[in-house]
């Protein structure tokens, strides 16, 4: 079955780690302005997911979860969370490590699409 998230090598060592320092973890993207607009990797309560924000997926064991509205561009796209030198979000758990996730992506193949769309809509948060 097709992924919609996947996460690189690299990136799921970085989270390993994180896991480690933090507990659970969850990603959101929101695709804001500003914070959000890239993955935010998050401890478990610091978070609280709605409603409009779609359950993409796990990567490393954590749900990874992107606002609806966002979501409506990125339907036909895999997201592929990779890491990158630099500074990433201001609440995101990376940011002291001197490193930020980043979303690579790829468009879905007309056979992949049929068969998410054979899944239905994807879960949403509570």
């Amino acid at each position: 079955m097709v992924a919609r998230v996947e996460i690189t090598e690299k990136a799921a060592g970085v989270l390993e780690r994180l896991k480690q320092q933090h507990g659970p973890l969850l990603f959101h993207q929101s695709g804001g302005c500003c914070d959000g607009s890239a993955p935010m990797c998050l401890p478990i309560g610091d978070f609280r997911v709605g409603p409009q924000d779609v359950l993409m997926g796990q990567i490393g064991a954590c749900n990874f979860y992107m606002g609806a509205a966002q979501f409506d561009y990125w339907r036909h796209t895999q997201l592929i969370i990779d890491v990158v030198p630099g500074r990433g979000a201001g609440f995101s758990a990376e940011a002291p490590e001197g490193v930020r996730f980043l979303t690579r992506s790829r468009v879905f193949t007309d056979d992949e699409v049929t068969e998410l769309d054979g899944l239905g809509e994807p879960p949403r948060g509570e």
